[in-house]
């Protein structure tokens, strides 16, 4: 795939702001059991699994599973009270859902509607929780993962008004509402024990320093992914000030951490978990290399092992893998997060119970599409697990039939196989039922003319309409074409949009592209180039540590500041495959001595660092760097500076 450059990881934040009290509530309601319509799958898991993340995030919640028309109303009124003098107030509501003249109704489990004048009497208006929720002075947060369609057919469909999925509510100010899909479209149900929308909820709920609408980015880009662009998460937002649900300081990625738990531990058992979550992973290579010294397995050698179960807790729950929950029991039995850990092991499902759709996902899910849950698997990869990917792949299309993301995984596993002419045929299934990938891959291989007739053309209007669809990585490849003007003339502007839009998606690579256009002055301002390349870098395009650090180091576009600089080489250091690592000590002289400085400076406050604080490199400060790589990185020293 063409691409404009590389891509980072953001930093919301270098100082640390003073933690207040905040009252936190919310209601969580999931509806499964319904009487008279279609049961549901899903919503009761997804009560009760954002109900534990959440009251681990300091939320007093109240949570209700299958309930009447008569129970939402009582539970309405309950949380009004506490709500109204809450800082902040959430409701999460998944089950069945409509709409009828842009009102958005939520359908009990005993509602039974014969007839359009039963609307009124038999479900509840999601006005009643916006009343509710408006006698609250603090930021009010509505969460709908409304499944389905109207679920009640010819009795309301002659209604006035009657759409598809939700409609969109305007409010006042401090509200923000998110939708499992955009207004007017529906949502699925999901193929695991969670729905894709709240699957993503929890996979990112716990990053830390993340505010809101950076987590509906992350929700939007996981739920796009894992269906193929049939479902786009959207929300509307009226807040006037932000909001974390997790206040700690941002730190390394999930990925990062998993490495630096597993050195510090010397446990071979997370070394394999990592390779077989991360097989691409930054830290693949440092892995292979632990495993290969022969010298592997020993004692823990914990000076703090209370400061040290706490990491490993914290990244289980961030990370929701059995694995880790695991072994926090098997090396702490009596840690003080026993309990929270065997609550959170009841509700995660053993890889023996996973359905064919997830083995299919794990096994031949496109890096470009990774999601939280999902990483990724390349090409050369997959061609070695072919048999088990197209057995499950196949045995996934045949379950979840209305989601031809399945259909694109198989084509990829089949393609992997060396049956292109067969993938071609899947690839042109799925995309005719509108799947994203599909589209994208199917254009590659016409623009190639791999298994298939060249066709520049086709190519070209395959990936115009993905991008129309909401493909980011359609949007980038037009983007490309329209920059060097394949088509026999250039469209700036045009692709311009194309990369604005596509990181609006959560694209870190059109957001780290829209930084070089801001530094080179093209759009925007040069200041603006910062912005960007911390929010590419945030969402784990690494370049973007380098890319940001430079503007600081050098004071283009920006004020100087060494100290940032420091801070965005070290996240860099950790996070990167090691790039980094031998820049800053094959070419110091690259970077200012006062950047150099305060990078030693910082790992001396690590503890990791002997030497002194001179700016210049040698064996003590390459040491202090790779230490600081390999489990010795610490959020609280850049904070701190």
């Amino acid at each position: 795939m063409r691409i404009l450059i590389a891509s980072l990881i953001s930093l919301c934040c270098f100082m640390a702001a003073a933690v207040v009290a905040e009252t936190r509530v919310a209601f969580v309601l999931g509806n499964s059991s319904y009487r008279h319509v279609e049961p549901l799958k899903n919503p009761r898991n997804d009560a009760l699994d954002l109900t534990v993340a959440l009251e681990g995030l300091g939320f007093d919640v109240l949570m209700g599973s299958d309930y009447s028309q008569q129970n939402i109303r009582d539970a309405i009124e309950r949380f009004a009270e506490t709500a109204e003098t809450a800082d902040v107030a959430l409701f999460f509501y998944a089950g069945h859902g409509f709409q009828v003249g842009g009102q958005n109704y939520l359908v009990p489990t005993d509602a039974r509607i014969t007839s359009p004048e039963d609307l009124q009497t038999q479900t509840v208006p999601l006005a009643h929780v916006v009343e509710a929720l408006e006698r609250s002075q603090g930021l009010k947060l509505v969460f709908l993962d409304a499944c389905r369609d109207n679920p009640f057919g010819t009795a309301v469909e002659d209604l006035p008004g009657v759409g598809s999925g939700l409609a969109r509510v305007g409010t006042s100010a401090d509200f923000m509402f998110a939708y499992a899909t955009q207004p007017d479209n529906v949502a699925y149900d999901g193929t695991g024990r969670n729905s894709f929308f709240t699957q993503a909820l929890l996979d990112h709920i716990y990053t830390p320093g993340q505010d809101v609408s950076e987590l509906m980015i992350a929700v939007r880009r996981d739920v796009l992914a894992a269906t193929g662009g049939r479902q786009i998460p959207w929300d509307n937002s009226s807040l006037t000030r932000a909001f974390q649900f997790d206040r700690n300081p941002v730190t390394v990625s999930e990925e990062t951490m998993l490495w630096q738990v597993a050195i510090e531990a010397k446990n071979d058992a997370l070394m394999e978990l990592y390779i077989d979550r991360y097989p691409q992973g930054a830290h693949a290579g440092d892995v292979l290399a632990y495993l290969q010294t022969g010298s592997r397995t020993r004692a823990l050698g914990i000076q703090d092992e209370e400061a040290e179960a706490e990491r490993l807790w914290s990244l289980a729950r961030r990370s929701r893998m059995r694995p880790l929950l695991e072994f926090y029991l098997e090396r702490y039995p009596d840690g003080a997060r026993r309990e929270e850990v065997r609550r959170l092991l009841d509700l995660l499902p053993r890889a023996e119970d996973s359905t064919p759709e997830a083995i299919c996902e794990r096994l031949a899910t496109h890096p470009r599409d990774a999601t939280a849950s999902v990483p990724g698997v390349a090409f050369d990869q997959l061609a070695q697990n072919t048999l088990a990917a197209i057995q499950a792949c196949s045995a996934a299309t045949v379950q979840s039939p209305d989601l031809p993301h399945y259909t694109a995984l198989l084509a990829r596993a089949t393609a992997a196989s060396g049956d292109i002419a067969r993938a071609v045929q899947l690839y042109r299934s799925a995309a005719e039922q509108g799947d994203l990938r599909a589209m994208v891959s199917l254009a590659q291989l016409t623009e190639s003319g791999n298994g298939i007739p060249q066709d520049y053309q086709a190519a070209m209007a395959l990936y115009e309409r993905a991008a129309e669809a909401g493909s980011p990585d359609a949007m980038i490849n037009l983007a490309v074409s329209l920059f060097q003007g394949d088509r026999g003339k250039t469209d700036p502007e045009r692709a311009i949009s194309l990369l604005r839009r596509a990181a609006d998606l959560g694209s870190a690579k059109a957001v780290f592209n829209l930084g070089v256009l801001a530094q080179d002055g093209v759009i925007d301002t040069p200041d603006a180039a910062l912005d960007y390349f911390l929010r590419a870098a945030r969402d784990g395009e690494h370049e973007g540590y380098r890319a940001a650090a430079i503007l600081l180091d050098e004071g283009r576009g920006v004020a100087r500041d060494a100290g940032q600089a420091a801070n965005l080489l070290l996240r860099g250091v950790a996070e990167d495959r090691g790039t980094l690592l031998q820049q800053l000590t094959k070419a110091t002289g690259d970077w200012s001595p006062d950047t150099i400085k305060a990078i030693q400076s910082r790992l001396q406050m690590a503890g990791i660092y002997t030497g002194t604080v001179d700016g210049l490199s040698g064996p003590g400060f390459s040491a202090a760097l790779t230490r600081w790589r390999n489990g010795g990185f610490k959020a609280e020293v850049l904070v701190a500076n």
